[in-house]
């Protein structure tokens, strides 16, 4: 009987070295096809969503009131600081998988799956949060023409009620097929190809950033100044209004600002990466933070905050106004805006996985290239059809919460990354560095722009875990079970599949 090969202990924290990322970038077979303005459309595709027609009425009615602009604001700057961290690591490494990738070259293996596989939850709810949304509005658009669709399949099987006592979940009254539809039709549009879907995200970024413009313009002469007072409502304990509120209402609007983060997956796929991606990045974020805070202004104004904890507020604010034309206008805009963000949504989710299976941490298919189309077919099917059961189950308040969780741990762990590569690799070329610098302790650089992204990442999260936790001590833990499960199917996946196909990919490449 031969002896028994002894295997050399499993590195964990085994790196990937720039040098195979850079030779990733030669072999990945993706199309290089977009170009600066494609990138900054891209941002603005994913970033002007949700947020602005879904959520900002959920902050608004719930926790912050007319306030909602200060924690638009106070999310904003959380993410601008992240983005810069963003544009510099994705200037110096243009590979797809965004944070993940950054991880692993920093970090190593394991700190890159928990990042990856929070990524995917991130980007999987945020999809189902966006399809909730555009069911709303498709629903209140049809009723405007007298068709009116059944509760029965536009509305989750989980719904959201706001209590005395805060927000609770009971059963729902159906299954929202609507919205588990309009995500099926976006992952067939992305499967089909990059170039058409970035035709298509183009031409609806356009639409809908006109339609909010309008919105603005028409709805200033129907504000009401008595709607935004009192400006700050005043605390009705725990986090329903007052400042604490508003720090609630940031930590939801978070989710809104995480567009940005798409552009970074795209690197592998854009013309000139090392110019383009810190435009990309940086411009989309700063053109739809003034839009947002405009559109809440003129939001909170024209009808009061307690009505607008809606999947439609926009459509309850533009229906006060008695323009019956201008609302169907609106909502049009409305249904263009949400399948622009599902598109560029699902675009990111499918690259990150993309990037997770060439390493070997999820099974070759989901790297597997369309020989036609040249997309990550299988991947985007696959992925899209879990978000669209997601969708079809869980109300959007639950969803929203959860995707700000993955992208604070995702936006905190580039931060990080950026201050361990420029610890450990100084000489690495940078075509675009983080403003305002740093300093030294010992061999490691601390940037003052990477640390504060991190603590204001981690205040934009933290209101969401004591919130869940207080909803699972009142007995409703669907939230914090998601949480649990997830994680704990990730440990088991990662140390039963992933670590050791992992080990073989890298062998391979070596």
């Amino acid at each position: 009987m031969g002896r028994k090969r002894h295997e050399p202990p499993r590195n964990f924290f085994a790196r990937k070295s720039i040098a195979a990322m850079q030779r990733d970038t030669e072999t990945h077979g993706l199309k290089q096809s977009l170009s600066a303005t494609n990138l900054i459309l891209l941002g603005i595709g994913c970033i002007l969503g949700a947020g602005i027609y879904v959520m900002t009425g959920n902050a608004a009615a719930n926790f912050a009131g007319p306030a909602v602009v200060l924690s638009f604001i106070l999310a904003g700057l959380a993410c601008g600081l992240t983005a810069l961290c963003y544009a510099e690591l994705a200037s110096a490494m243009p590979v797809t998988g965004s944070a993940y990738t950054y991880c692993y070259a920093a970090i190593g293996e394991i700190a890159a799956w928990i990042i990856g596989w929070m990524l995917l939850l991130e980007y999987g709810l945020a999809a189902a949060a966006l399809s909730v949304g555009f069911s709303g509005y498709f629903t209140s658009l049809m009723a405007d023409f007298h068709i009116h669709i059944p509760a029965a399949i536009s509305t989750p099987a989980i719904d959201a009620v706001l209590m005395p006592g805060g927000t609770q979940f009971i059963a729902g009254q159906g299954i929202n097929l609507v919205a588990a539809l309009a995500i099926a039709v976006v992952t067939v549009l992305l499967t089909i190809g990059v170039n058409e879907s970035a035709r298509a995200n183009n031409v609806m970024v356009i639409i809908k950033i006109a339609v909010l413009v309008a919105f603005v313009a028409v709805g200033v002469f129907s504000v009401d100044p008595a709607n935004w007072t009192p400006f700050v409502p005043e605390n009705q304990g725990n986090f329903t209004y007052g400042w604490a509120g508003i720090a609630r209402a940031a930590s939801i609007l978070f989710f809104a600002y995480i567009g940005f983060e798409t552009v970074s997956t795209a690197a592998a796929e854009a013309r000139n990466p090392q110019r383009d991606m810190p435009i990309g990045i940086l411009g989309s974020l700063l053109v739809c933070t003034v839009v947002y805070i405009a559109v809440a202004l003129v939001l909170t104004g024209v009808v009061s905050y307690r009505t607008l904890g809606v999947a439609d507020p926009i459509a309850v604010a533009v229906n006060a106004m008695n323009m019956p034309g201008f609302a169907v206008v609106i909502k049009i805009g409305a249904l263009m805006g949400l399948s622009s963000v599902l598109l560029v949504n699902a675009f990111g989710q499918s690259r990150v996985s993309f990037a997770m299976g060439r390493d070997g941490l999820l099974p070759g298919m989901f790297c597997r290239v369309h020989p036609k189309f040249q997309t990550p077919h299988l991947a985007t099917i696959l992925l899209g059809v879990i978000s669209a059961v997601i969708a079809a189950l869980l109300p959007i308040t639950i969803v929203a919460d959860l995707v700000s969780i993955g992208a604070g741990f995702a936006f905190s762990a580039v931060a990080f990354c950026l201050m361990w590569l420029r610890s450990t690799r100084p000489d690495l070329e940078r075509p675009f560095r983080v403003p305002f610098g740093g300093f030294w302790i010992g061999k490691a650089w601390i940037g003052y722009v990477p640390v504060a992204a991190i603590l204001l990442c981690v205040a934009m999260v933290l209101p969401v875990f004591i919130d869940i936790t207080q909803h699972a001590l009142r007995g409703d833990v669907i939230p914090a079970v998601i949480i649990v499960v997830y994680g704990l199917a990730g440990a088991v996946i990662y140390f039963t599949y992933s670590s050791r196909r992992a080990a073989i990919v890298q062998e391979s490449a070596l």
